[in-house]
């Protein structure tokens, strides 16, 4: 948020994120908002009660919420993660985070996490997954325990962040 990855567009902004509280609970960011305002909206609780449904406290949660549950699920060892509409940075980045199409899966959908779950890399000794659906942004997965400096890290040296991917867009 800070390094303006979450870019507004007719007052909201793209892309989403969710931290892991149990097995079947995660918080994750609010569908229709401006990510810029976070410490005055809050977030979204979010409990599972199968692999189809979830279940929203407080607002509507962001697109992501399905494959969140999915990526999670998947990926026991991470509880946290971020998706933003921004580009690969030229140089090293390209050679090594893997690309997957995201054009035939809609933003979120089931079928978009499991295509993240599957193209997950990991980076950084293994505390850092991330795969960049093509013309679309990264998902990048992490634990909470991890020094967020490190991701932070990862996340600059590897993504344009004053970049955008897709159209139009008001900075």
């Amino acid at each position: 948020v800070a390094k303006n990855a979450y870019k507004p567009f007719k007052n909201a902004t793209v892309g989403h994120f969710a931290a892991k509280l149990a097995q079947d609970t995660f918080i994750t960011s609010q569908r229709k908002t401006n990510f810029n305002d976070l410490k005055k909206l809050g977030l979204v609780r979010i409990k599972t009660d199968g692999p189809d449904t979830v279940l929203a406290y407080g607002a509507k949660p962001s697109v992501g919420g399905q494959s969140q549950r999915i990526v999670f699920s998947e990926h026991p060892e991470f509880d946290c993660i971020v998706h933003f509409h921004c580009p690969l940075r030229y140089g090293r980045a390209w050679q090594d985070i893997p690309v997957v199409s995201q054009r035939e899966y809609e933003c979120g959908s089931h079928q978009c996490g499991q295509n993240t779950s599957r193209g997950l890399k990991l980076f950084c000794g293994g505390q850092i997954a991330c795969v960049m659906l093509d013309q679309h942004g990264p998902n990048i997965v992490f634990n909470s325990k991890i020094d967020p400096a490190l991701v932070i890290d990862f996340i600059e040296k590897n993504f344009d962040l004053a970049a955008k991917t897709g159209g139009y867009v008001t900075l």
